[in-house]
């Protein structure tokens, strides 16, 4: 093409402006150029103009290129090229050297336009708007063009996007407001900033003032409805675009859909999704999303399968679904489908992925996640940085959780109240109160749930009087309310060190009915000081609440044992069996070569289970050689002695210690996730194995972490 124009060019000597208006690209714009300059001829403004237009308009444009050309200009004064720079420089988003040019602009007395000031606005980001943002809008006012719709529009847009919604309501209301544009940029701005509701008040101020509203307000209106959860206002939207028969666009549909999904409403979500003519990945995703958040991961799952074509939203929405009902394993398995898809993964896809990892103990997917990350430079924003923290701690992976918040360039409350949560459960509890000094002197105002994470570690670290302190300082200091979390987190520590009297007086006196979980507390803390008249009153209490509740009855059965209370024990027992009460089996996980293997008490339906039996019995006799006695006093079943120790044996934290020997080099850390709170006997064992198979055992069952090394336990045997 460009060979025959040129031809075309030479033979007849047309004016290159036609050339240019005809090319599609910056090389065949140089090219012209080249030739122009080449042969002589005269460049004239219409060339200029054209040439600088497309450099600053064009997809494949060049604003060097465009700058050189615009500084050939002797002394140029049309407000046309100024214009055309500016609106340049904003679309490859260099509002900044939009506002230089601008600056030149005024210096060479060449006044702006109506157009100059959207154009300049157009591209600012939140930092530039803030500096200059003001001045803009002062010379908006001194040229006289405030009245301008198109630069009203402009302001309102800059102000919004800046987060400045309240300049952005003043220029709106005194703006003539005939426009429906001048609605949509202040319903926008509303949306990015998160005040749905104003948004809702706009519909009604719309309807007054008699403008019809677009397609894109009826979605922006959608869309605020969605996150508000308002049904009724949605309603009313969708029977308005059915009224007034709007074309039901496929945004506008997709729109429909996520409100009524938002809300609950199902039926009629899908009910329109049948019905519509086309659909994209935002459709099927909406469904998709819309049976997770009422739960139902069957159906969304089967929705999911059906999809002709998955992005990375649709992957991670149902990725996070499986995470929500708590099935991690699932999760895992899904992310592994996406990889060999070929999708990327983004920010939000990690996070739910170090979730699931978090929640199974499976450090080494973990890991590889980490690496991922960083090969791939997946946007490692503070969200990810808190999701690895959690990752690490929740893996017993204490140094690197402090490797990953000492790495991290922003840090958010949530960062800090990761740090002082996982200290205080791995037994760190000094140094998650250190990090609660830090935090306060970094300006972090804490929150509830750090001071959940400061009472947990006084608890787990027995620090009595420094718990009663930050107790009686959180409102007073802080302005935090004791919640009943924080009770039960007081009758823990108390509970813990002795002090059953006082935490039932912390209970008594609480402000708010005490939960289930401040009575478990209790109850807790009696089997490990054997006050058994307490923890029938506990007991009594949490059965009233929670009738069903199997992990009180066994709790009270242990305590029963301990004590050596037969008759109440047998007496119990029959009234599990009559109430038809299970006792929860115990569950381990633990991760081996990137695969989850999880063990039930007693199970022999894992694929080595010969070989982990064998190993079980071979350990046992190194163990019981090394002077260990089976501890059955929490083994509560009407058999001898013998059938006893052969039950505890098969405790499932046992069966995957058994499992990680076998299937790991010597010295390897072996990590385990329980179900239940870790019996007295599995602690022992875990003890005796670190001290004579070389090997840290990191448990975490379900109050907090044991790191066995060297046969001792983080937690002191206070657990």
């Amino acid at each position: 093409m460009a060979s025959t124009s040129f031809t075309r060019f030479s033979h007849h000597l047309d004016p290159p402006l036609s050339l240019v208006e005809t090319c599609k690209s910056m090389h065949q714009l140089k090219q012209i150029h080249c030739r122009t300059l080449t042969l002589g001829l005269p460049k004239t403004p219409a060339f200029h103009n054209k040439a600088i237009s497309f450099c600053c308009a064009n997809k494949s444009g060049d604003m060097d290129h465009a700058l050189k050309l615009f500084d050939r200009i002797p002394q140029p004064k049309s407000v046309f090229l100024w214009n055309t720079m500016i609106k340049g420089y904003s679309r490859i988003d260099c509002p900044r050297l939009g506002v230089s040019m601008y600056l030149n602009m005024l210096r060479q007395n060449v006044k702006p336009d109506n157009y100059t000031f959207p154009f300049l606005s157009k591209g600012f980001h939140r930092n530039l708007g803030l500096s200059c943002g003001k001045d803009l809008h002062c010379h908006v006012v001194k040229f006289g063009f405030f009245s301008n719709v198109f630069v009203q529009n402009a302001l309102i847009h800059m102000y919004s996007r800046c987060g400045q919604m309240e300049m952005a309501r003043r220029v709106f209301d005194i703006s003539c407001k005939t426009d429906v544009i001048t609605w949509n940029v202040i319903i926008t701005g509303y949306n990015r900033s998160k005040r749905y509701d104003e948004t809702s008040k706009l519909f009604d101020e719309m309807e007054k003032n008699g403008v019809v509203p677009s397609s894109v307000t009826l979605v922006s209106l959608l869309s605020a409805c969605s996150k508000l959860r308002d049904l009724e206002v949605g309603k009313r939207v969708h029977k308005y675009i059915e009224r007034c028969e709007i074309e039901r666009k496929l945004i506008l549909e997709n729109a429909l859909m996520d409100m009524y999904a938002a809300c609950g409403e199902m039926d009629v979500a899908v009910g329109i999704f049948d019905r519509m003519k086309t659909r994209d990945v935002i459709s099927w995703t909406t469904i998709v999303s819309g049976f997770i958040n009422k739960g139902d991961i069957g159906l969304a799952r089967s929705y999911f399968d059906q999809m002709p074509e998955r992005d990375y939203v649709s992957w991670t929405a149902m990725i996070d679904g499986y995470i929500r009902v708590n099935c991690f394993k699932e999760a895992l398995v899904l992310f592994r489908q996406m990889q060999a898809a070929n999708i990327r993964p983004d920010g939000y896809t990690m996070v739910s992925i170090l979730t699931a990892c978090a929640h199974l103990g499976a450090l080494q997917i973990g890991e590889w996640i980490k690496t991922y990350i960083d090969r791939n430079k997946v946007k490692n924003d503070v969200f990810v940085g808190n999701a690895l923290i959690d990752m690490y701690f929740k893996c017993g992976s204490v140094a690197k959780a402090r490797r990953v918040f000492s790495d991290m360039p922003r840090k958010d409350k949530f960062t800090w109240t990761a740090m002082i949560v996982g200290l205080a459960i791995n037994g760190h509890g000094e140094e998650a109160l250190g990090m609660f000094s830090e935090m306060l002197r970094a300006s972090i105002k804490p929150d509830e749930i750090t001071y959940i994470g400061v009472l947990c570690a006084c608890s787990h670290a027995g620090m009595v009087h420094e718990g009663r302190r930050f107790f009686a300082s959180m409102s007073t200091e802080h302005g935090v309310e004791p919640s009943v979390t924080h009770y039960g987190c007081m009758v823990d520590l108390l509970g813990r060190a002795g002090h059953l009297r006082e935490a039932c007086e912390v209970i008594k006196n609480m402000p708010m009915k005490p939960n289930k979980i401040v009575w478990g507390a209790l109850l807790g803390a009696c089997r490990v000081h054997k006050d058994v008249r307490i923890a029938e009153m506990a007991a009594k209490q949490i059965l009233e609440l929670d009738p069903k509740n199997g992990a009180v009855y066994v709790l009270l059965c242990n305590i029963y044992a301990s004590c050596k209370r037969w008759d109440s024990l047998h007496e119990l027992r029959e009234s599990m069996l009559h109430r038809g009460i299970k006792k929860t089996p115990g569950c381990s996980l633990i991760e081996m070569n990137g695969v989850v293997h999880e063990f039930v008490a007693g199970d022999r339906s894992h694929p080595q289970s010969n070989e982990i039996f064998l190993k079980l019995d071979s350990m046992t006799r190194d163990l019981k050689l090394a002077g260990y006695s089976p501890d059955t006093s929490e083994v509560f079943l009407d058999i001898g002695e013998e059938d006893k120790e052969s039950t505890l044996y098969r405790h499932s934290e046992k069966l995957a210690l058994a499992f990680g020997v076998i299937s790991s080099e010597p010295g390897a850390t072996l990590r385990i996730v329980k179900n239940l709170r870790m019996c007295v006997d599995c602690h022992v064992v875990a003890k005796l194995v670190s001290k004579l198979y070389g090997r840290e055992v990191v448990v975490r069952d379900r109050t907090r972490f044991h790191h066995f090394r060297l046969g001792s336990c983080s937690c002191k045997d206070y657990w």
